[in-house]
């Protein structure tokens, strides 16, 4: 007898009353067809699995000052919550070139956005890494560049929340960490190369790690066994159990996380090469602003406006970060790290 192509699939069981694990849920995996489960989960300060609450979106887009009929550059699309309020202010003839180099989250995030009915004309999505902006901005036909760029640094919900990509200890999974799994090393990969020396001196360049070589130490000496995403936050936390609070051990953990996936996808070296081309990207009078979540990124960040504005490349610069209002912060806890700075270029170029 041939099954009924129409038969109801039943979906798998999972223990309890709500789903725990990310597979398991299926309502905001799916959110234009649950959109009730979504508004609810955002009330209450959660993130729905698989998407993005974008931060400090009005003091961006206050900061950027964006005009319809202006183009600009999203350097890092991710789930597209940015993207769209930008695309709203440069309505009705404005065009925005979305970069990110995410395999995996670019597609989904266009295809969101295209069901707004954004074209060609209006929407270019290149999947590339924001060091290369100068390149894409040439290849949109820009020679003289975009009126405003904006980069939300680190990584998204989206790739956090799934085990799969290996970026969180939250659930299991391997020990991948890469923002483009088809190119180079995974983090477990990086582990078994690394030595003690590089391993402690990322330690401390990304993520201020006071424990750095007793870790580095310790970590390769097992690196064998560090192949999931759990392994490495068990054997980070044998390491302290002893001497440290969970809280402490806790931190200890998301640092090591941390400097391996900055390692993993050179986020410095890409950060910077960005930070170069970002004043010869902007037209006169061009804009710039981004959002930082550790303070690796964030001296990067404000070293490079301060001396771009000492040498005359930008009019103006932040002296102080913004960061999100307390209210923000209560509805979305992933705001709180948030900081943000801007740039604005002078308005004319002297050649």
């Amino acid at each position: 007898m041939t099954q009924d192509p129409k038969a109801h699939i039943r979906r798998p069981r999972y223990r309890g009353t709500h789903p725990r694990k990310f597979r398991e849920k299926y309502k905001e995996l799916a959110p234009e067809q649950y959109p009730g489960m979504v508004a609810h989960l955002r009330e209450r300060g959660q993130t729905p699995a698989g998407q993005h609450v974008p931060v400090l979106v009005n003091e961006v887009l206050e900061v950027l000052g964006i005009q319809p009929g202006e183009r600009g550059v999203d350097a890092t699309l991710g789930w597209g919550g940015h993207a769209e309020r930008f695309l709203e202010r440069l309505t009705p003839d404005g065009q925005l070139l979305a970069l990110d180099v995410d395999p995996i989250e670019l597609p989904r995030a266009e295809a969101r956005l295209r069901r707004l009915g954004l074209g060609e004309d209006r929407l270019l999505v290149r999947r590339t890494n924001f060091a290369g902006l100068q390149a894409s901005i040439d290849a949109a036909g820009w020679p003289d560049g975009a009126d405003f760029v904006f980069a939300d640094l680190g990584v998204s919900s989206m790739q956090i929340d799934d085990p799969d990509r290996g970026f969180s200890f939250k659930d299991d999974g391997p020990l991948d960490m890469r923002m483009n799994p088809g190119r180079g090393l995974s983090a477990a990969q990086w582990l078994a190369r690394t030595t003690p020396d590089r391993f402690a001196g990322a330690l401390l360049a990304n993520a201020d790690e006071p424990h750095a070589r007793e870790i580095a130490d310790a970590l390769l000496a097992q690196r064998d066994r560090l192949t999931t995403t759990r392994s490495l936050a068990l054997a980070v936390r044998a390491i302290f159990r002893a001497r440290l609070s969970d809280d402490a051990i806790g931190l200890v953990i998301r640092r090591v996380f941390q400097t391996l996936r900055i390692e993993v996808n050179d986020e410095f070296g890409a950060l910077e090469a960005l930070l170069r081309q970002l004043p010869g990207s902007l037209r006169p009078g061009g804009r710039a602003a981004f959002l930082t979540f550790h303070s690796g990124e964030d001296r990067r960040v404000k070293k490079a406006f301060d001396e771009g504005w000492r040498a005359g490349l930008y009019a103006a610069r932040s002296e102080d970060v913004i960061r999100a209002s307390p209210a923000e912060q209560r509805s979305n806890p992933r705001s709180k790290a948030a900081k943000l700075r801007w740039a604005r270029g002078r308005d004319r170029i002297v050649r």
